[in-house]
């Protein structure tokens, strides 16, 4: 999951433009999903080319320290701003330009922060809503493309949901139905890998109650986040349900009621969908894809782990897990599962065995040498 920054003061700058190219409908920009779930896209910042994530979701753009120091950009003034995680340093520089697909950015600036505790996203850039929000974003999750269109296009048809940013941080914000209650505001934020986070008020005043709840691990600007996660069969959106939806639970003082939102929408729910995200329109749409139909994934093992080149590290054991109960361990390494060795069992990105059929018992050999079974089984 990555940040939600919400800047705490404003600044004096100049006045931003932003430009489209005449055929921008044919700008269409490949993207790719990241292994946290966010979209990767290429960009050119000041005349730099670089990585960017897409992520609705952030009031403000922001650049890591090391593209700042590439690019010459200078922070002229700092403040404390408020992320998933805790609190990060930002800072401001002014910037010339900014350019992908059909859309260029004149003047405004930018913030430079880093994720805290040394996380890298696999991009240098954030793009979020001060540069989004001229435009109407067109996301084609199955072709993995978007493209950048004038406000009020409507290039497919599809079910229609409210969309609106917030003042004074201007992120996007909608509103979903679960359990029949209807809950909002609700950010919709591409920056998020999960489906559905809610705050622990909102989820209360669903009513709903889930015999099994167990735990995720998610990052955000100020680091890593421990929440409660279950299933919920009776989500809607736009109209459209009831479908399963995976819904994390902030604790009490989390970040969504610390902006007012009763929770945060992402791509883990909007990669089912076309999704066309206009907020000067006041309107989302949304369009099932093919991805709709796929059940979502739920982890049999209760092992969260990253691939690290030539092993799995363990960055957190579910809760109640077959994991939990065999006393695994976060940091701990995995360096073959059923006598492969990680590096093949990794090479389409899918660690098949974590999410295995219940009932199957892994072989798994950690780096130590030492060698453990897992078996698997439904426990959320």
């Amino acid at each position: 999951m990555l940040a939600l920054l919400a800047p705490i003061l404003a600044f004096a700058q100049l006045q931003p433009a932003t430009t489209l190219a005449p055929d921008t409908e044919a700008h269409w920009v490949d993207f790719e999903l990241t292994a946290y779930n966010q979209i990767r896209f290429p960009i050119e910042l000041d005349g730099h080319s670089s990585w960017a994530i897409l992520d609705t979701g952030l009031s403000d753009t922001i650049v890591t320290s090391r593209f700042a120091r590439a690019a010459g950009l200078i922070a002229a003034r700092r403040q404390q701003a408020l992320a998933i995680g805790g609190g990060v340093e930002v800072g401001w520089a002014d910037v010339a330009s900014i350019r992908f697909g059909g859309l260029t950015r004149s003047h405004g600036r930018v913030g430079i922060a880093d994720p805290a505790g040394g996380m890298h996203f696999g991009a240098d850039i954030l793009v979020g809503a001060d540069v989004l929000s001229c435009c109407a974003l067109d996301l084609d999750y199955d072709a993995r493309r978007f493209r950048i269109l004038s406000s009020g296009r409507m290039p497919f048809t599809g079910s229609t949901a409210s969309l609106r940013r917030k003042s004074p941080n201007g992120v996007y914000q909608s509103e979903i139905s679960v359990a029949g209650k209807l809950l909002k505001p609700i950010i919709v934020d591409t920056g998020d890998g999960g489906a559905l986070t809610l705050s622990r008020t909102a989820w209360a005043s669903t009513g709903y109650r889930a015999a099994r709840i167990t735990t995720t691990l998610g990052w955000g600007m100020g680091g890593p986040v421990v929440t409660d996660t279950l299933v919920v069969p009776s989500l809607w959106i736009a109209g459209m349900g009831p479908r399963e939806a995976e819904m994390r639970i902030e604790g009490e003082g989390g970040f969504s009621a610390s902006v007012g939102a009763a929770g945060r929408l992402g791509n883990g729910l909007l990669r089912g969908y076309r999704v066309l995200l206009d907020p000067r329109a006041g309107r989302m749409i949304l369009q099932p894809g093919k991805a709709l139909a796929v059940p979502i994934p739920r982890s049999t093992s209760g092992l969260l782990v990253e691939f690290t080149g030539t092993a799995l590290r363990i960055v957190h054991v579910m809760r109640g897990s077959p994991a939990a109960t065999g006393g695994w361990r976060a940091g701990e390494q995995i360096c073959s599962a059923d006598g492969i060795p990680v590096p093949d069992d990794a090479k389409d990105g899918v660690i098949e065995w974590t999410i295995g059929a219940p009932g199957r018992v892994v072989r798994l050999e950690l780096c130590d040498g030492s060698e453990r079974s897992l078996a698997l089984s439904d426990f959320y």
